[in-house]
């Protein structure tokens, strides 16, 4: 089932979906202390990044089922390398 070609296209698309995914979670987190570009340019006082930045928790929820399939369908064609 993991080495037919539909598999191969399957984790290269979840790859993508995960850098971006991972991409959008890092710029709406108002944690991450080392974003001084956030600050410099005060983006939590303009109201596109605050309609962005409620989304930030809803992204995980996107993010964690594609990282697990995409590590499953890695792993079934690759093969655990331990």
């Amino acid at each position: 089932m993991f080495q037919t070609p539909l598999a191969a296209q399957v984790i290269f698309v979840l790859g993508i979906l995960n850098l971006a995914l991972a991409l959008l979670i890092v710029v709406s987190c108002r944690c991450i202390p080392v974003w001084r570009l956030t600050r410099r340019l005060n983006l939590m006082n303009k109201p596109s990044y605050k309609s962005f930045y409620k989304y930030h928790c809803y992204l995980w929820w996107v993010f964690w089922p594609s990282v697990t399939v995409h590590v499953i369908f890695a792993v079934g064609r690759l093969g655990f390398p331990f």
